[in-house]
C-alpha cells in the first residue's frame, strides 16, 4: 500500500528531484508523490532515516541533486528512484555566480505597528532586554579576577537590587602576545567595547594586569566608552570609565575586593534602571543555527525567517551571521542585496573565508558536521539553502564586519564563523538584543547578556529536551502555516524581550559562553 503522503515525506519545490523523508522508511515502501501535474509511484529501495533524501526519479552521474529548487550537489554515480540520496552518492561542487548582485531587491514589507515589549532605554537611545553589570577582562592574564568579582554576588546578594539581572564577566583568551593594531588586537577591541556599550548592560568595570599589549587605555579611547549614564542623565564621556590594573592595585586579592567595591556601587546606580514600553523596532534580533538537521531548512529555520520578516516590517533588525554556512547559497542573498556594493561587499567576506579556509588546510565544503550528516544534510550548499531562510525575505541592507556596531534597520549580515559561541558573541558585540536559535538534532547553548530562544525542528526533538527547547517547530510538519507559527514566535520574543526567562536562563547557562573570534598569530 501507499504510504501516507501527509505523514512518510515531503517534496519541497516542484523543481526538485529529491524528497525528504518525515520519518523512518523501510525498504520496499511504496511512495504516491505528486509533483505538479505529475504523479509519480516511487518504491523505496533502501532504508532511509527520518530526514534524509529519497530520489524521485533517475539522476544521472555528474547531475544536479535538486533542493529547494536549487542544486545542493552533483551525483558521484547514477542514482536510480527510490535510492536514499546522501554523502555516499553525491559530492559538493559549488558554483558562484557573481553576476546577479542586487538584480531581485524584493518589495519593502508594508508598514506593520502595534507591537511592543518592555525593555530598558539607556542615556544613547538604546533599548536593552536585560539588565546586567559586566566585569570586563581586557587580557586573559586578569581572566581569573574578573570571574572572581563576578563570583561575589550572587542571588542573595542581589536581592536588594530586584531591577538588575546579575552581575557577569566576560573572559577570553586574548588580550596580549598580538601586534600592536593588528587584526587580533582590532577585533578584540571591537568586541570588549561592543559588550561594554551593549544595552543590555546598564554598567561596567574593565580589569587589566597592566602590561599587556591591548591596554585598558587603547580600549577605553578607542572604543570612546565612558562610565554608566542613570536615567535622566546624559551620556557624559567626561565622566571616569572604571578601570582596574593588578600591578597598581597590589595583585590578586587587593584587586577583587577594589573590583567588588567598585561593583557594589554601580549595582545601585543599575538598579535604577526599569522598563518602559517600548516599540518592536528597538529589537535586534540575532538568528543563529546549530546541531541542525535535514527538518531545520523545512520548519525551524523559514519559521524564524517569518518571524524575521514581521520584525523587519515593525522597522526593526534581524542579523544573518556564520558566513561559513552562507556560502553556498550566497547567489540568493546577492540578488536580494538593496545596492551592487552591498552585494560585493558579502561577496569580499566569501572570497576571504575561502582563503582563509585554505591557508589552514581546511575547505569551506566540508563544514556539515558529523550530526549535521546523521541528521540528513549532505553538503554545504544543502545546509546553508536551509539556513540562510533564518533571515527571511526582505532586501539585505547591510554587511557587517564582525563585531562591527550595527546602524542600520532591516536585515542585515555580520560576518563571523559557524561556530555557534563566536558566532554569537560577534552578533551580540554587534548590537543583537535578543538571539533565536534553531537546532534540529538538540542544542543547550545560552549566552549571558542576551536571552538565547531555542527553537526546535522537530516534535521528537521538543519533546526529548523539554528544559532546553523554548519553541517548537515541528507543528509545521504536522500542518500548520509556516507563516502562522512564525507570528506566534514573533510574539514570543516580545515576550521573552519584556523579561519571560527562556529555558537557557532558568538553567543558569550563558556565563561561559563569551568566545572572541580572533584572526591572527599568536607571537
Amino acid at each position: 500500500m501507499p504510504s501516507d503522503s501527509s505523514t512518510a515525506f515531503v517534496l519541497l519545490h516542484p523543481n526538485d528531484n529529491v524528497i525528504v523523508a518525515l520519518r523512518g522508511i523501510s525498504i520496499g515502501e511504496q511512495l504516491v508523490v505528486i509533483r505538479g501535474s505529475e504523479r509519480i509511484e516511487l518504491m523505496v529501495r533502501a532504508l532511509v532515516p527520518a530526514g534524509h533524501k529519497i530520489a524521485l526519479e533517475p539522476i544521472l552521474h555528474e547531475s544536479a541533486v535538486r533542493k529547494f529548487g536549487w542544486p545542493i550537489g552533483y551525483a558521484t554515480s547514477l542514482i536510480g528512484p527510490g535510492e536514499h540520496v546522501h554523502t555516499h552518492n553525491v559530492r559538493n561542487d559549488h558554483r558562484e555566480d557573481q553576476a546577479a548582485y542586487a538584480t531581485d531587491i524584493p518589495a519593502d514589507p508594508n508598514p506593520v505597528s502595534g507591537y511592543s515589549f518592555r525593555g530598558y532605554r539607556r542615556a544613547n537611545g538604546k533599548v536593552g532586554t536585560r539588565n546586567y553589570l559586566a566585569v570586563i577582562s581586557n587580557v586573559n592574564c586578569s581572566a581569573s579576577v574578573a570571574r572572581m568579582i563576578a563570583n561575589r554576588f550572587d542571588k542573595e546578594s542581589l536581592a536588594a537590587y530586584p531591577n538588575v539581572d546579575g552581575v557577569i564577566s566576560f573572559r577570553h583568551e586574548g588580550g596580549c602576545a598580538m601586534a600592536w593594531e593588528g587584526s587580533r588586537h582590532r577585533m578584540l577591541t571591537r568586541v570588549l567595547g561592543g559588550m561594554a556599550r551593549h544595552p543590555n548592560i546598564g554598567g561596567f568595570l574593565l580589569v587589566g594586569l597592566g602590561c599587556e599589549q591591548g591596554t585598558l587605555d587603547y580600549l577605553v579611547d578607542s572604543q570612546r566608552l565612558h562610565s554608566i549614564s542613570i536615567p535622566g542623565q546624559s551620556v557624559n564621556s567626561q565622566v571616569q570609565t572604571p578601570v582596574l590594573s593588578m600591578q597598581n592595585l597590589g595583585g590578586t586579592r587587593a584587586t577583587v575586593e577594589r573590583g567588588v567595591e567598585v561593583a557594589q556601587d554601580l549595582l545601585a546606580q543599575v538598579n535604577q534602571f526599569v522598563r518602559t514600553e517600548v516599540p518592536a523596532s528597538e529589537l535586534i534580533l540575532g538568528t543563529e543555527c546549530g546541531g541542525s538537521d535535514g527538518y531545520s531548512g523545512i520548519t525551524a529555520n523559514p519559521v524564524l525567517g517569518a518571524a524575521s520578516d514581521l520584525l523587519v516590517a515593525c522597522g526593526g533588525t534581524t542579523i544573518l551571521s556564520e558566513t561559513t554556512e552562507i556560502y553556498g547559497a550566497e547567489h540568493l542573498l546577492t540578488r536580494r542585496a538593496r545596492t551592487r556594493e552591498v552585494a560585493e561587499k558579502l561577496m569580499e567576506r566569501i572570497q576571504w573565508w575561502k582563503w582563509y579556509s585554505r591557508n589552514y588546510g581546511e575547505e569551506m565544503d566540508n563544514n556539515p558536521s558529523v550530526g549535521n550528516k546523521a541528521g540528513g544534510l549532505t553538503t554545504i550548499a544543502e545546509k546553508s539553502l536551509g539556513a540562510i531562510a533564518k533571515g527571511g525575505t526582505t532586501a539585505l541592507e547591510a554587511v557587517y564586519e564582525y563585531a562591527q556596531p550595527i546602524d542600520r534597520k532591516g536585515f542585515v549580515i555580520v560576518d563571523s564563523p559557524g561556530f555557534d559561541p563566536a558566532s554569537v558573541t560577534g552578533m551580540v558585540a554587534s548590537g543583537a538584543n535578543i538571539v533565536a536559535f534553531t537546532t534540529g538534532r538538540g542544542s543547550c547553548f545560552g549566552f549571558k547578556p542576551v536571552p538565547s530562544f531555542k527553537i526546535a525542528s522537530n516534535s521528537a526533538l521538543y519533546s526529548r529536551l523539554p528544559e532546553d527547547m523554548d519553541f517548537n517547530a515541528g507543528q509545521v510538519l504536522e500542518g500548520r502555516e509556516t507563516s502562522e507559527v512564525g507570528r506566534e514566535l514573533f510574539e514570543q520574543l516580545l515576550r521573552v524581550a519584556s523579561g519571560e526567562p527562556t529555558c537557557s536562563e532558568r538553567l543558569g547557562i550563558g556565563d561561559e559562553e563569551f568566545v572572541p573570534w580572533l584572526v591572527g598569530p599568536v607571537l
